[in-house]
């Protein structure tokens, strides 16, 4: 039969019973069709889970397929030689049996003599990729035959598979930058081609091979990835999420693209995807309604199956980008109910991190308090990486302080002083240095001398008041300096876009539960936001603002 026609028939053909009735009415084919039919077979009989029907091996024409194979593999072109190998290889057939170390063998021999050809030796990497991992010595040498080759008239496919023999043989890239350097111009203009596989495969290979100056590849290959996200496996959309967060990519297109495919897929996704989903947009402060409302969705329905990882990476984020969906009391509900069946599961730190942050969106904790303020629970944290370093203590000390001003019903364990930090290190509490610049010359021109306000002030309650300012009984200001006859305390808060989400006036969770206490501290909190006095052209406008936004009573008052 015609080898075209062989193809069209066989690729019609939808189960291995259907393709071994076709091969008994044939009187002879190619190698490259008998390769092709064990491809078919492969294709329509291996799934995620393996291969579906192991009664298919012991079929009588695929066992005269694989005799031919076994026995005539130096007679065989090396397209057949190498198709056939990879469709065993998908068939799980024993690597130490007679047939297939006989394609092994014929394969390497032919790779050494120099005689494969682009196809071949990534259909030859592939293979052995999957039957020996990454320690396979012949992947060197398959690399060592590449250096050789001109890739522009590579497939993608072949691409890929380079990338991915380069990231298991190189790692970080640097035997391999020249090669490297060729690979990444070529794709860079074949990226429209990419599949959604193949962008993904690359992506990851750039991450692991560390190709931080592959600006212009790595740019349009996220800027690619957009359209295919609704066709991205977890794994692969995993890979591109990674590669986003590693290149410090930020696209608002990928953005919506997320936030219009996950919704429709959360109930489907994996677990550990829609962790990686919420790690993207917590690291990149991304608060995405869409997004977290179905993530919260998802959670009330299935918190019961997942890890405690992945119950801590769906509501972290929720506190750390300062965010109740509309479903906030199943939600917290349901966090409850899994924290009282699985609570001594939780790693330490990990318990942590989830308390701290629903703290800071006033969902209070106070049932599991207790065991976070015990001795035991401490020691553990401290015998566990990281340790009880001061990012830590921060966190403990939070969850003290909030217990003490927003629960004072809460009559359990106390944390002890020498757990206790004096001041905050917030990740995102430094003030913008332009922005503090440009509020403290308004002041200057407002109040006429500096000593009526005092910047970065540590209070004994933990934060740091970004300007301060005093004032008596009757409302006039006083040197910062003073300490008697103080009647108010004014906190301004010069917050900056690192205190709030991304592209959002909403504050992030470290700065609203700040503010909040400072308040229950007594002190009259102002909110100076960059995006009221961006604007602002000059000093006397923006003293002018201050005016309005600190002394609302004076404001427009004569002097």
């Amino acid at each position: 039969m015609d080898e075209k026609l062989f193809f069209k028939k066989l690729n019609n053909l939808c189960t291995s019973k259907d393709v071994f009735y076709f091969l008994s009415s044939l009187e002879a084919m190619s190698d490259t069709m008998a390769a092709g039919a064990l491809q078919r077979i492969s294709e329509v009989e291996v799934d995620d889970n393996g291969l579906k029907n192991p009664a298919l091996l012991e079929n009588e024409v695929f066992r005269v397929l694989c005799f031919q194979f076994e026995f005539e593999s130096s007679k065989l072109s090396n397209t057949g030689l190498l198709k056939a190998l990879q469709a065993l290889v998908k068939l799980r057939i024993d690597p130490q049996s007679m047939l297939m170390t006989s394609l092994i063998s014929e394969s390497q021999e032919r790779l050494g003599r120099g005689r494969l050809a682009a196809e071949h030796l990534c259909s030859l990497g592939e293979s052995l990729l999957e039957l020996e991992g990454p320690s396979c010595a012949t992947l060197e040498q398959i690399v060592n035959h590449m250096q050789e080759r001109d890739f522009r008239r590579w497939s993608p496919r072949e691409i890929a598979m380079v990338y991915r023999i380069l990231q298991v043989t190189v790692r970080e890239g640097k035997q391999c930058q020249n090669l490297l350097n060729r690979l990444n111009s070529v794709t860079f203009h074949r990226v429209s081609q990419l599949s959604p596989n193949f962008t993904s495969v690359i992506l990851n290979s750039l991450v692991v091979l560390r190709q931080t100056r592959a600006v212009l590849l790595v740019t349009a290959l996220c800027k690619h990835s957009v359209k295919h996200v609704p066709y991205f496996t977890d794994h692969e959309l995993v890979n591109v999420l990674e590669a986003f967060l590693y290149f410090g990519q930020n696209l608002q297109v990928f953005t919506e693209a997320l936030e219009k495919h996950i919704p429709e897929s959360i109930l489907t996704m994996h677990p550990q995807t829609i962790s990686k989903v919420m790690h993207y947009c917590c690291k990149k402060m991304i608060l995405s309604k869409p997004i977290f409302d179905a993530v919260a969705e998802g959670f009330i329905s299935n918190a019961d199956r997942l890890t405690t990882d992945q119950i801590a990476a769906y509501i972290i984020p929720f506190g750390t980008l300062n965010y109740l969906p509309p479903s906030a009391s199943s939600l917290f509900r349901k966090l409850e109910g899994v924290l009282h069946t699985r609570l001594r599961h939780f790693q330490s730190h990990t318990l942590l991190n989830l308390l701290h942050s629903c703290v800071l969106i006033q969902r209070y904790p106070i049932n599991f308090l207790p065991k976070i303020f015990s001795p035991y629970f401490l020691q553990k944290l401290q015998a566990q990486p990281p340790g009880l370093n001061r990012a830590v203590m921060s966190q403990l000390t939070q969850l003290f302080l909030t217990v003490t001003l927003e629960c004072p019903f809460y009559e359990g364990p106390k944390l002890l002083s020498k757990y206790q930090v004096k001041a905050c290190p917030m990740l995102h509490s430094s003030p913008d240095v332009h922005l503090f610049k440009r509020v403290k010359t308004g002041l200057l021109y407002l109040l006429k001398k500096r000593i009526y306000f005092a910047s970065e002030v540590s209070t004994p309650y933990f934060y740091v008041v970004d300007i301060e300012i005093k004032l008596d009984e009757e409302g006039l200001v006083l040197p910062a300096a003073q300490v008697e006859e103080v009647h108010r305390r004014i906190a301004l808060c010069v917050d900056g876009q690192n205190r709030f989400c991304a592209h959002s006036h909403n504050l992030l969770g470290e700065e609203a539960i700040k503010q909040r206490h400072l308040q229950l501290l007594g002190y009259e909190v102002v909110q100076i936001p960059f995006f009221e006095i961006e604007s602002l052209e000059n000093t006397r406008k923006m003293a002018d603002y201050l005016h309005k936004k600190i002394f609302p009573c004076t404001y427009g008052l004569s002097d």
